[in-house]
């Protein structure tokens, strides 16, 4: 095989996997792009989340670091509907994410579970529904979580139990969840206990 022909196959294969959809990581702009795009703003609070620039950093209710990594996302009481979208999830470098007092509904995407730097997740006086993703448990750096005030049902899976540096977790007055462990005082929320799966 020559050096031309060579080069020729690493071309096409470069250029094939550009194709693959995936094959990038998505970018934090379009993370907060596709969120934006799930929700209704009537108060225009998202006004300057323009897909057109390519720096969020420069929107209202996102915070960055010194790199440019979006590492806050402040939408508290701002009368947004709609649902979190599993793109979220791709914010790697997000520390706090304070969405309280909106009207927020559908369920938790499980991919919020990849925010490993995440040390706050106020979901707090929303209308999310369904169950607490398992996948919370790799919030290995969470200290605060509240999920009060919502709809949610279902088990409290056991796995955010292994969190040790959580100071609170605020899961009281949703529609029907149960402990799959033995709560301590951390956590917030007159449940029974989940029935032994068969």
């Amino acid at each position: 095989m020559t050096v031309a022909t060579t080069c020729w196959m690493l071309l096409a294969l470069t250029l094939s996997a550009s194709l693959i959809p995936g094959s990038h990581p998505l970018s934090e702009k379009d993370a907060l792009i596709a969120f934006k795009k799930s929700l209704t703003d009537p108060l225009n609070v998202l006004k300057s989340w323009d897909a057109r620039k390519p720096n969020p950093c420069s929107w209202a209710h996102v915070t960055c670091n010194s790199q440019n990594k979006v590492i806050g996302l402040f939408l508290i009481n701002s009368q947004l509907s709609g649902h979190l979208v599993p793109e979220l999830g791709s914010l790697s470098s997000l520390v706090q994410m304070i969405m309280d007092q909106n009207e927020i509904s559908g369920s938790i995407p499980a991919e919020l579970g990849n925010l490993k730097a995440l040390h706050t997740m106020i979901l707090s006086y929303n209308g999310l529904s369904g169950s607490i993703p398992p996948s919370f448990g790799n919030l290995q750096s969470l200290t605060t979580l509240g999920l009060d005030n919502n709809q949610l049902s279902g088990r409290i899976p056991s796995q955010i139990a292994n969190i040790r540096t959580l100071k609170i977790a605020a899961l009281n007055d949703n529609k029907a969840l149960c402990w799959e462990f033995r709560p301590t005082p951390v956590f917030r929320g007159d449940y029974p206990s989940c029935p032994k799966k068969q």
